[in-house]
């Protein structure tokens, strides 16, 4: 599909700089809300914005954790009233993890800030940078499978930035 390896590392680097200043810009949106939750937790109640309530398990597995840490993170949750256990409709033995209205309130406060510190370093840039800088991402994007559409759904989008989809496709650990 192009160049091999050897030729990729300033891109690469690049990408990498980039990533460590979108993390930068999601450590100072969360620093708002620091008091509440937690990056991991933040992560939590994006999974469950984002694809519904789920068990425990299902948490877990999503996010690469063993179910007892999960189990323990949703305990405190729970406790700052961000989320509910309620019993499954499915199986009357495992509970379902479900987003509060402050929970949610929560996780969009931190994604509007987060949006209006990337639109402000987007501002920065030249109109013709700024096509660039969407050019090049879209194309990151779509090698990485990554099919959301930003545009239709900005929330959503942010969302995956912090909880991102594991494609099925790529074998992901199992809850231990």
């Amino acid at each position: 599909m192009g160049q091999d390896y050897e030729s990729t590392p300033d891109v690469v680097d690049a990408v990498v700089r980039a990533s460590r200043a979108l993390v930068g810009i999601t450590v100072s949106a969360l620093a708002s809300v620091s008091d509440e939750v937690t990056l991991p937790q933040l992560r939590t109640l994006g999974v469950v914005t984002l694809e519904g309530p789920q068990t425990v398990s299902a948490l877990a597995e999503r996010l690469d954790v063993h179910a007892s840490t999960m189990t323990r993170m949703c305990s405190r949750l729970v406790a700052r009233g961000l989320v509910v256990r309620t019993p499954s409709s499915v199986d009357r033995r495992e509970v379902v993890i479900e987003l509060t209205a402050q929970g949610q309130g929560l996780v969009d406060v931190v994604m509007e800030k987060r949006r209006r510190e990337i639109d402000a370093v987007v501002r920065r840039m030249t109109p013709e940078d700024r096509a660039r800088v969407v050019s090049a991402l879209e194309l990151f994007s779509e090698a990485t499978g990554d099919t959301v559409d930003a545009a239709a759904e900005p929330m959503t989008a942010s969302l995956h930035a912090i909880a991102p989809p594991v494609p099925e496709e790529v074998g992901h650990h199992k809850a231990r």
